[in-house]
């Protein structure tokens, strides 16, 4: 694939992007639906999920059979945030993107459908990755701008006084992607296993499989 042009601005998503927090995630949801009747394989949570909220993952649940309680999603967020807190890795590459960009003087901000408490749990365990971050993390859940509406993004571009056109979006999930392509932005997703591949293209985004790699994509 032939380099991006170089952008004004890069918008990130936070889960599986910038933080490895989509393995436990997983594992968890995977717990608890269990103890609710509800059996899904890894693949199959991640085909269903990928890119949704905690409440979204709720109704899904509950339309294929489970047994979910009115108040199941704010008990299921202060079970994720107490596994998170456990230990939450950065993705492999992301602090060379975010030096390379850095080095450029090319702005970005975070964007994720999560919960602001959420990525200040796993962001938070990266102190120096966080105080680079400050002020340019936005939740979609907490702004009731979610993705894949284009709302969030556009919110970001903004924070950094960038035109929309001009910013890339960096993305591990069809919803995300879409929500940049409504924003009229370019999309570079994520699919560090090559499963996500064919989702993420069809959804817009060229893809890449090692993080390492994208300061050259951008043009850097």
């Amino acid at each position: 694939m032939p380099p991006v042009l170089r952008p004004a601005a890069v918008l990130f998503d936070c889960d599986g992007v910038v933080v490895d927090s989509e393995p436990a995630t997983f594992d968890l949801l995977a717990e608890d639906f269990a103890a609710r009747g509800l059996h899904l394989s890894h693949a199959e949570m991640e085909q269903r999920f990928l890119g949704g909220t905690i409440e979204r993952c709720g109704r899904i649940a509950a339309e294929l059979g489970a047994n979910i309680p009115a108040d199941w999603s704010a008990q299921f967020y202060e079970a994720l945030y107490a596994r998170l807190a456990q230990g939450t890795a950065l993705i492999p590459g992301v602090v060379s993107v975010f030096d390379a960009l850095d080095a450029a003087a090319i702005p970005y901000a975070i964007g994720s459908n999560g919960t602001m408490r959420k990525m200040q749990v796993t962001l938070g365990q990266h102190p120096t990755l966080a105080t680079r971050l400050k002020g340019r993390i936005f939740s979609g859940l907490d702004l009731g701008m979610l993705k894949p509406a284009p709302d969030l993004y556009l919110h970001a571009a903004q924070a950094l006084n960038a035109d929309p056109a001009t910013c890339v979006v960096i993305e591990d999930s069809a919803t995300g992607a879409r929500a940049a392509q409504a924003a009229g932005m370019r999309c570079m997703g994520y699919a560090p296993t090559g499963a996500s591949i064919a989702a993420l293209t069809e959804a817009g985004a060229h893809t890449f499989t090692r993080m390492e790699d994208l300061p050259r994509l951008l043009g850097l």
